[in-house]
This record gives structure tokens, sequence and C-alpha cells, in this order.
């Protein structure tokens, strides 16, 4: 797994590379500017990207801005981002375009090693690792969202695969069945959660989100 990793904290920039190669990762550039972190993921086409939220020269949401441009020049990227605080309006703009090979996670998640490891291998293999704090406050305003109750058993199964970043082939091979099957399964899925093609928001992504907030409040 080829890493670029974009920190402009060289302490925990450094650290944090020296964890990931101690683990047997290549980290193969790092950056302390998101004009640097763009420039290496160009000239190294990283699997994975690592970014900071908040970068030089404002330090607010610069990381985040590097870190969707970064997956517009390298389709398929694999980016996590760490951020110190849960950054409500961010999280949502990466998301904006799927979640599949994405996670956000608060920094203080990289302390627990095994965890964050657990997490960087998940967005790498294709899956999404979204801070359950990150969930908790995207949904903090809002009550239970009781429509999950209306899924069906198997229709709770898609969804979770759909939560992993599994595409339709994916979460039909894993469930042995068809992807028509998988297909007809989604839109019942966005149906009973009341998502209409037609209200301006990714349905995939809006579905994972409240399958993620109900994991977390049920913990």
């Amino acid at each position: 797994m080829r890493i670029v990793m974009a920190e402009d904290d060289p302490l925990l920039r450094e650290g944090l590379a020296l964890l990931l190669r101690a683990e047997g990762l290549d980290v193969v550039a790092t950056a302390g500017t998101p004009d640097a972190f763009l420039a290496a993921v160009d000239e190294h086409r990283p699997d994975l990207a690592i970014v900071d939220v908040r970068m030089p020269p404002t330090h607010t949401d610069e990381g985040i801005r590097a870190a969707v441009e970064a997956r517009r020049r390298q389709p398929g990227l694999a980016v996590l981002v760490l951020s110190a605080y849960v950054e409500q309006a961010f999280a949502t703009d990466l998301l904006a375009d799927g979640s599949a090979r994405l996670g956000y996670l608060l920094k203080e998640r990289v302390g627990r090693v095994e965890e964050f490891l657990t997490a960087l291998e998940r967005v790498a293999d294709g899956g999404t690792a979204i801070d359950p704090e990150v969930v908790a406050q995207l949904f903090a305003r809002t009550r239970p969202d009781t429509r999950l109750d209306r899924l069906s058993p198997r229709e709770r199964e898609v969804l979770a695969l759909m939560a992993e970043g599994l595409g339709n082939a994916a979460i039909a091979e894993r469930l042995v069945v068809t992807d028509g099957a998988v297909h007809k399964h989604i839109r019942s899925i966005f149906a009973k959660l009341d998502l209409a093609p037609a209200d301006g928001t990714d349905r995939r992504v809006a579905a994972v989100l409240r399958h993620l907030n109900d994991a977390h409040r049920r913990a």
C-alpha cells in the first residue's frame, strides 16, 4: 500500500509516518501544505492519502478541499481524513461524491493504533470508516430515525454492506444473490427511508449515514 500524507504539524507528520512504516506500509511522501500534497499525489499515484482537515494558509478547510481535488485527479483514490474536531460541513462535503474508499476520523483515534490501522485497511480495501463521534454530531439535532425500523432483515444486511463501501456487484456476491435482487433491495431501502431521487442528495450516502448513526446510538 503506497501512502501520501498531508499534515502541517511536523511532529505529528513524522511520528505518523514512522508508525506506518513500522507496520510495513510504504509512505512514499509527506507534505506540510495542500499544494505539496497534491504535487505528491500527481507524482506518486498512491493507493491511499491521509489528509489533515485544517492546513495552511488559513487552517480552515484547505485539507478537505485538497482531498476532494485529489480524488478528482485520481478517481478511486482512497482517502482518510484526520481532524482534531468534528467538522460537520466538511464531512458532508467530502461524502458528497459517495462513501466508498473514504474515512473520516478524529485525531484521537490515531493513538489507538490497532483501531486506526483497522480503519486504514478498511478504507484502502474499498470500504468506509467514519468516526462514530462524527456521525453522532451530524445527527445531534435529530430524533432517532424510526424509519430504519421499516427495513426487512435482508434490507438491513444490504444497507450494512453499503456502509462498508461495497458496490452492488460486491453485495450480490457477498449475499449470494443476483445484481437485480440487490438493486431491488436498494430501491426499497430508499423508498422506506423517504429518500426521493429528486431531493438533491446522494441517496446512497444519506442511507449509509442513517445506518451509521443508528449503529452508534445502539452501541
